[in-house]
C-alpha cells in the first residue's frame, strides 16, 4: 500500500464521483432532489468530518439536487469546517433555535432546488430522503412534519435503495483507508501474548488493549467488546472487575478507525490451557469462516454466505443458535448494508466490504463468534484483515 492510499481525507474527484452517480441514480428515479440529515450521508456527500456529531442538539443538512454540487444547510458553528471540503454554498443560522432549527432555511433551499427542475409552479416533484431500514431521521417529527406542510405540493419519497448501493460499492481510496486500520488491529491482536496475562482484571485487559491499538496508529477504538472466562454468553458487555485466570478464554471484537473508517473484526485466545470442548468450537467457527471466504464471489449473495457457514456448524454441532446474522458490511460505520441472513440476497459485487460472522453455542450455553474482514474481488475474497489461526491460541 502506498503512502498515498492511506492518505487522510479525499480528493476533490472522489466527491464528485459520488454525486454524479448519486444523480444519475436521482434522475432514473424521477427524484428531484436528494435530501440526507445523518453523519455518514452528510460526510459521504461532502467530506464533512467531525465528533461533534455526538451532540444531539443541532441538526445537520445537505441538499444534492440533480445537477451541481451538494448545498449544506448546517448550524453556524459549523461553517468554518464545512468550507474545508468542496461544498461551495453553504448556509448557516444560529443555533440552538428551538422555535426554528434551520427549518425555514431548509424549506426555502429546497423550493429554490426544486423551481430549477420545475415545468410549473403547481408541479409536485420528489425530494428523496433515506426512510428504510438502517437509517433514521436525525430531526424531531414536529420540524419534519412542518418541512413537508412548507414543501407542498412537493413531496418525500425513499432513497434508501439509492443510498445503499452508492455506499455498499466502496471505491479504492475507502478500500485502502479500511485495509490500513485492519492492518493496525491485526497488529494489535498479534501483541496480545505479550500484552495480557493471569492477575488482570478484565477491565486492565480492554484498557490495555485499546491503549495498544491507539499505539499502533488507530485514530480511535470507539467500539470494543468481549469477555473473558471458561467461556461466556454475553459478548456485548462493558468490562468488568474480574480478574482472569489459568484456563481463561479471552475474546476481544473492536471497531477501530483510521480516517473515519472502520474495522470490526475479533480474536479469540485462552490462558495457559483450554479444554477440547473449547478447541472443538473454535475450529467449527474458524471452518465456518473458511466455507464463506471461499463464495465470496460477484454474482453470489449475502444469503450463499449465510447458508455455507449455517451448512459448517449445523453438520459440526447439534447447538447452532444464530443472533440473527452471520456477519455485514463494513466501512464507515461499523455495521452497514448487507446483512449476510437467510433472506438477505443482495447481490455480492466487487467493491463490496464485508465481515463474516458465523457464531456457535457450545458448552454450557457459552457462545463462541469469529469474525473475519475482507473487499469482493473479481477472482474472490481479499482479506483485509490478517487470517487468525485455525488452531486456538494459548497465552502462556
Amino acid at each position: 500500500m502506498t503512502e498515498s492510499n492511506t492518505r487522510r481525507g479525499f480528493p476533490v474527484e472522489e466527491f464528485e464521483q459520488r454525486a454524479q452517480k448519486a444523480q444519475d441514480l436521482l434522475r432514473d428515479k424521477g427524484i428531484s432532489a436528494l435530501l440526507v440529515c445523518t453523519e455518514p450521508e452528510v460526510r459521504y456527500l461532502t467530506g464533512f468530518h467531525t465528533p461533534f456529531w455526538q451532540s444531539p442538539t443541532r441538526p445537520w443538512f445537505v441538499i444534492l439536487p440533480i445537477s451541481g454540487k451538494p448545498i449544506a444547510i448546517i448550524p453556524s458553528i459549523g461553517e468554518t469546517s464545512m468550507r474545508e471540503t468542496w461544498v461551495e454554498d453553504i448556509r448557516t443560522w444560529s443555533s440552538p433555535n428551538p422555535v426554528d432549527e434551520g427549518i425555514s432555511l431548509l424549506s426555502n433551499t429546497l423550493k429554490e432546488v426544486l423551481k430549477l427542475d420545475s415545468k410549473t409552479s403547481d408541479q409536485s416533484l420528489k425530494v428523496g430522503l433515506p426512510m428504510g431500514n438502517e437509517t433514521h431521521l436525525r430531526m424531531p417529527l414536529n420540524d419534519f412534519e412542518q418541512l413537508m406542510k412548507n414543501l407542498q405540493p412537493h413531496v418525500f419519497v425513499d432513497a434508501t435503495e439509492i443510498v445503499k448501493s452508492l455506499r455498499c460499492i466502496k471505491s479504492e481510496r475507502e478500500i485502502s483507508k479500511i485495509s490500513k486500520i485492519c492492518g493496525i488491529v491485526s497488529e494489535g491482536f498479534a501483541s496480545l501474548p505479550n500484552l495480557l496475562n493471569i492477575g488482570m482484571t478484565e477491565r486492565e485487559a480492554f484498557h490495555s488493549f485499546r491503549l495498544k491499538l491507539l499505539e499502533l496508529g488507530a485514530d480511535d477504538v470507539p467500539y470494543l467488546v468481549g469477555a473473558t472466562g471458561p467461556g461466556f454468553s454475553d459478548i456485548i458487555k462493558q468490562p468488568s472487575d474480574r480478574i482472569i485466570e489459568p484456563g481463561d478464554l479471552v475474546m476481544f471484537d473492536t471497531g477501530s478507525t483510521y480516517d473515519g473508517y472502520f474495522s470490526d473484526f475479533d480474536r479469540n485466545m485462552a490462558f495457559h490451557f483450554t479444554t477440547d470442548e473449547a478447541k472443538s468450537a473454535y475450529e467449527i467457527v474458524w471452518k465456518a469462516t473458511e466455507a464463506a471466504l471461499k463464495v465470496a464471489l460477484p454474482g453470489n449473495t449475502t444469503s450463499d454466505l449465510w447458508k455455507v457457514m449455517g451448512s459448517v456448524l449445523e453438520a459440526e454441532s447439534e447447538r447452532n443458535d444464530s443472533v440473527g446474522r452471520f456477519g455485514h458490511g463494513l466501512g464507515m460505520q461499523v455495521t452497514e448494508w448487507p446483512s449476510n441472513t437467510r433472506n438477505d440476497e443482495t447481490v455480492l459485487t466487487e467493491g463490496m466490504v464485508l465481515t463474516v460472522e458465523p457464531n456457535l453455542s457450545w458448552g454450557d450455553g457459552y457462545i463462541m463468534v469469529h469474525e473475519e474482514n475482507f473487499v469482493v474481488r473479481s477472482d474472490g475474497a481479499e482479506l483485509l484483515s490478517k487470517r487468525a489461526s485455525q488452531e486456538l491460541e494459548i497465552i502462556n
